[in-house]
């Protein structure tokens, strides 16, 4: 078997969940190409070794860039902040390294088009890339699709979603890099929004094409972190202004005519990683929730109007997306195997040499929509979406 050098740049919360994919993928499926965890890549040389030694990584950098020019590096794994997403994924594009990078795709649109057209010209190479969006790898995310796809709901006629967090709902949460503009690109709407965004466009097959929004900004100030770990952290004696929105909401015509309402927030007190979904159409319906997440629930408008309701389907035969490599039927998969099979469609589509979804034209689909989010919400108008 041929192996798949990886140079993963960032090893927090993401990093993090990236390392235990690519340790886990290869000995649950059979992969075309054997990834190596060759190279972690941090700027503190003490915290990225510490990182290495218990994510089970060989080497470290402290310089990205010594990546591409590595020979044991045939793929860059980025998780950084937003706003080094273009700088490091056109660099290792252009060098000849395979990328993945973390969503959202970047922090602006013309960000987003510039990495689309490096990662076009290197797919004529035989360069792949792809975008983060792990939770379409969840099994009963991949089954309402196919459902969709199959007709089963008719003519969609109404899409709703929420991301519902609390993480920051603590006025006194300190600061992080998420809550500053000129990293994070956006709040609960890039970090969180862009997942629901992308998940109604690939359930539906269709796209977003004018939005109406609204953007709010509840808590204004914030303690700077003293320590920060995650997205936890530990409050200093300084005070710094947040910078972007702590949530979002809007409508959204689909460009088939459906009708789409979106909820983005992180002050849904209770509310720890409540991805809501529901898909109305003219012959049935799906609901998903990610707290719940090996469930999808359908309703069959055909069904006898005596016994008719939405039936639960656990998502774990071995006929459901991904789950033949797992564990037997009901013995439930969890957050962590999302970016497992994202490593699993991303290792399958290098060695066969096909582009992998989500690619990073998706992810500039997405930045768009994200871009008339606020812009709505600034000039509190409707905004068309280009194609």
């Amino acid at each position: 078997m041929t192996q798949l050098g990886i140079g993963l740049i960032g090893y927090a919360f993401m990093g993090a969940a990236h390392s235990q994919a690519w340790r886990s993928a290869p000995r649950f499926f059979d992969l075309p190409l054997d990834p190596q965890l060759n190279v972690l890549c941090g700027r503190n040389a003490e915290a990225v070794q510490a990182a290495a030694t218990k994510l089970g990584w060989k080497e470290i950098e402290t310089d990205w860039r010594k990546l591409l020019d590595r020979d044991d590096v045939q793929l860059v794994d980025v998780c950084t902040p937003g706003d080094s997403h273009a700088e490091i994924a056109i660099a290792a594009l252009e060098a000849g390294k395979h990328v993945l990078c973390e969503k959202p795709l970047a922090n602006t649109v013309a960000e987003a088009e510039a990495m689309t057209a490096a990662a076009e010209a290197a797919a004529a190479r035989g360069i792949r890339s792809m975008v983060g969006f792990t939770y379409r790898r969840v099994p009963a995310i991949g089954l309402a699709r196919q459902l969709v796809a199959e007709g089963k709901l008719g003519t969609i006629r109404h899409v709703r979603a929420q991301y519902l967090q609390d993480w920051i709902a603590d006025p006194e949460a300190p600061l992080s890099w998420r809550l500053d503009k000129t990293k994070a690109g956006s709040g609960a709407l890039g970090d969180i929004g862009a997942h629901i965004i992308d998940l109604t466009q690939y359930i539906t097959g269709d796209t977003i094409g004018e939005v109406s929004a609204r953007l709010e900004t509840f808590v204004k100030e914030r303690p700077v972190a003293a320590e920060h770990s995650g997205l936890a952290g530990t409050a200093g004696t300084e005070r710094g202004p947040v910078t972007v929105d702590d949530a979002a909401v809007f409508l959204a015509t689909f460009r088939s005519g459906a009708l789409g309402v979106f909820e983005a927030t992180r002050f849904a007190t209770g509310r720890k990683n409540a991805i809501r979904i529901e898909i109305n159409g003219s012959l049935g319906s799906l609901a998903f929730d990610f707290e719940d997440m090996n469930l999808l629930h359908y309703y069959d408008a055909a069904d006898d109007a005596r016994t008719a309701g939405f039936r639960r389907i656990l998502a774990t035969e071995a006929d459901h997306p991904y789950v033949a490599a797992w564990w037997p039927p009901g013995h439930l998969l969890g957050y962590e195997h999302g970016f497992t099979h994202q490593v699993v469609d991303l290792v399958t589509a290098i060695a066969d040499g096909t582009d992998p979804a989500p690619s990073f034209a998706d992810g500039l689909r997405v930045q768009r929509v994200l871009a008339a989010v606020e812009a709505s919400s600034a000039s509190r108008q409707w905004q068309e979406i280009a194609e």
